[in-house]
Parts: structure tokens; C-alpha cells; sequence
């Protein structure tokens, strides 16, 4: 852990907001500068970055348990949330959770006008809420407001029971918590918050049997089976696995996004686990809160007195749905939990009082 550590810039601490941005390693800082630079003097290419991103995709696939045939790379969650969507059959059902993230959520409301049902259940009852009219479950696995972890073994027994499909969203928990994506029909990753990579760099596995009926329906150049020979019309030929899911990437995200999961390939997911929930653990038990084994800790905030306390002291923290919420990751340690504890032991000032700050940073 003092070798991950030491990967971060010695400022990081204090900084508790993977939830809602990670942090970049040193390296992959560097890495992003240095492609800034051969951008700049004229020496990127595409099939420079092209190696960039197969890298990062068969990573990727390492750090979730899939073969890389089986990994899509994209944007952003909700455009490959949309492709999902857009494969739903008319007549049946996707069961949302009430609250969740709104990427696992716009995507299929936007398709009610051809008959989808859209129903939104509290994340404990999920799994009892399924019946044989659901065709797909979506939920996050973590919950972005809240820390909350999904009871996924259930929620996936309940869908196997009824014949329907399972989209889990992993944006809040790949990087922290284990995850397999194979016990999913597809999951749905943003890479840059737990992962610390760039913004705009995105996955989503797929099983075979999802796969088969789902629609390309965002398909362009980079999905063909060989793009460059394929990148004009009116023929179109798509790759046959994952790939024809592919969003074109924005080329200097996936440098950094490499180099993030080349420094996290190389990371025990069983010791990251244990030191960001021991940190949430400690911060739990020191505010009265039960100890829940999560890397994200959130308590009621709804005046944001309590994020402003964070905030005057130096902590990087953020607000969602009327609560404080506080994140701990690699950069993170038990000074970290003290200097949360003591701010929040402060007494209210005069100014927070009349003037309450919702910040959200």
C-alpha cells in the first residue's frame, strides 16, 4: 500500500472525492503530457493511439475477469447505457432503482414512446420486484448518493428466475470493490473515478446471449470489423464481438486511461478493498454511523453545514441529495479520518449559520 501510495502526488491527501472525480497517478500525468507534446509536434497518429486503446481494453478486461472480446470501449456511461435501451423490446419492462444515478436511468425513460415501462423500485426491493414481464434490470453497484452497496447475488437470482437480462453500472465501485463482470449480462464502467483515468473513457461488457439481440444503434467507423478498410460507405460490416459497440474514442483520453490501468493491474483488489473500507470503517464508527464495509460514506447534510465544515478545513469532500459524502481511495489514510472528524467537531460559525453553503466540489 506505501508503494501505491507513493504513486500519487504527495498533496493528495485531504482529498476525499473519488465518488465524484479520481485522482491521476503521477504517471499517467506524465503520460498525458507527453502525449500533449508529440500532439503538438505533429507526431500522433492514429494508429498511435490505436495501440492506446486496444491496451487499455484487454486491461480492462483483466481488471473484471472477461475476455476482451467481450469489452466495448466508449465515452461516457450513458451512451452505451442508450444502446441497451434501444434494444428493449416493445411491450416490456426495465426496473430501475428510485434514486439511482441518472445515466442508468434517461437512457430507457427516453424510449417509453414506444410502449417500454420504466418502473423505479427502492434498491431493497429489487430483487422481490422482478416478474416475467421484466425484461431488464438495471441498477449501480454502488449507489452514487449513498455508498449503498446492491445485493447483486439476489438481484441476479431474481432475473434468472423471470428470464430477464441484468445491467449492472460498476463506475462507482471498479477500483475499490472486486468485480466480476461475467456474473452480468453487460456492465457498464466511466473509468474515470475509482480508476483515476481521464474523463472520456468508458466500458461495457456484454454476455453472448444479450449481445445477440442488442442493437448497434450508435455505430460508426470504429465499430466496423476493420475500420480502416471500412470507414466509408454505403457497405456496412461490423466487427462480430463486442467491438461493434465501439464509440470512436477521443484519441488522448485513452493515453492516460492506459496508463491508469496498466498502474492498477498491478494492484491487489483484496488490500485496496480492505484499506478504502477500513478508512470508511473508521470514519463510521468515530461519527455513530453503521460500519458498512464501503468506500463511500454519506450522512444527512441537507443545509450543507457539514460539507462547508469540510470544506473550510481543507478537505476536498462533495454533496449529493441532501447529504455530505466523503470517499476514500489509495491517496487516502487514517490522517485523512481524523482531519474529517475534527472538522466536523467544530463549532457551527455564525456565517454558516445564516449563510449555509450546499457546495458540491
Amino acid at each position: 500500500m506505501a508503494e501505491a501510495q507513493a504513486a500519487y502526488s504527495p498533496t493528495s491527501t485531504r482529498y476525499l472525492a473519488a465518488c465524484t472525480a479520481g485522482l491521476p497517478t503521477l504517471d499517467t500525468v506524465r503520460a498525458l503530457r507527453e502525449d500533449a507534446d508529440t500532439w503538438g509536434n505533429g507526431l500522433a497518429s492514429p494508429a498511435h493511439y490505436q495501440v492506446e486503446v486496444d491496451r487499455a481494453r484487454a486491461l480492462y478486461a483483466g481488471l473484471v475477469g472477461v475476455g476482451t472480446d467481450r469489452v466495448a470501449v466508449g465515452s461516457q456511461a450513458s451512451v452505451m447505457a442508450a444502446v441497451l435501451a434501444a434494444s428493449v423490446p416493445a411491450g416490456r419492462e426495465v426496473v430501475c432503482i428510485d434514486g439511482d444515478f441518472t445515466s442508468m436511468v434517461f437512457p430507457f425513460l427516453q424510449q417509453e414512446h414506444r410502449g417500454i415501462t420504466v418502473r423505479h423500485v427502492p434498491l431493497a426491493q429489487l430483487a422481490a420486484s422482478l416478474t416475467e414481464r421484466t425484461w431488464l434490470v438495471v441498477f449501480s453497484l454502488v449507489q452514487s448518493a449513498t455508498g449503498e452497496i446492491a445485493d447483486a447475488p439476489a438481484i441476479r437470482a431474481a432475473a434468472a428466475a423471470v428470464g430477464a437480462f441484468t445491467l449492472c453500472d460498476t463506475t462507482q465501485s471498479t477500483g475499490w470493490l472486486p468485480v466480476h463482470a461475467d456474473d452480468f449480462d453487460a456492465t457498464i464502467c466511466h473509468a474515470y473515478k475509482w480508476l483515476g483515468a481521464p474523463r472520456g473513457a468508458a466500458f461495457l461488457t456484454v454476455l453472448p446471449a444479450l449481445a445477440a439481440v442488442l442493437r448497434p444503434v450508435q455505430a460508426g467507423w470504429f465499430a466496423g470489423d476493420d475500420p480502416w478498410a471500412s470507414c466509408y460507405g454505403p457497405t456496412m460490416t461490423l466487427a462480430t464481438d463486442a467491438r461493434r459497440f465501439d464509440v470512436s474514442p477521443a484519441w488522448p483520453a485513452w493515453v492516460g486511461t492506459r496508463v491508469a490501468l496498466e498502474f492498477f493491474a498491478t494492484l491487489d483488489p483484496a488490500t485496496v478493498y480492505a484499506h478504502d473500507t477500513g478508512l470508511g470503517n473508521a470514519l463510521c464508527a468515530g461519527l455513530g454511523l453503521p460500519v458498512n464495509n464501503q468506500a463511500i460514506v454519506t450522512w444527512a447534510d441537507p443545509a450543507g453545514i457539514d460539507l462547508a465544515r469540510l470544506t473550510a478545513a481543507g478537505i476536498t469532500a462533495s454533496g449529493r441529495a441532501g447529504r455530505a459524502r466523503v470517499g476514500f481511495h489509495l491517496w487516502n489514510d487514517s490522517s485523512d479520518v481524523d482531519a474529517v472528524l475534527a472538522a466536523l467537531a467544530q463549532p457551527q460559525s455564525r456565517e454558516l449559520r445564516l449563510k449555509p453553503q450546499n457546495l458540491v466540489t
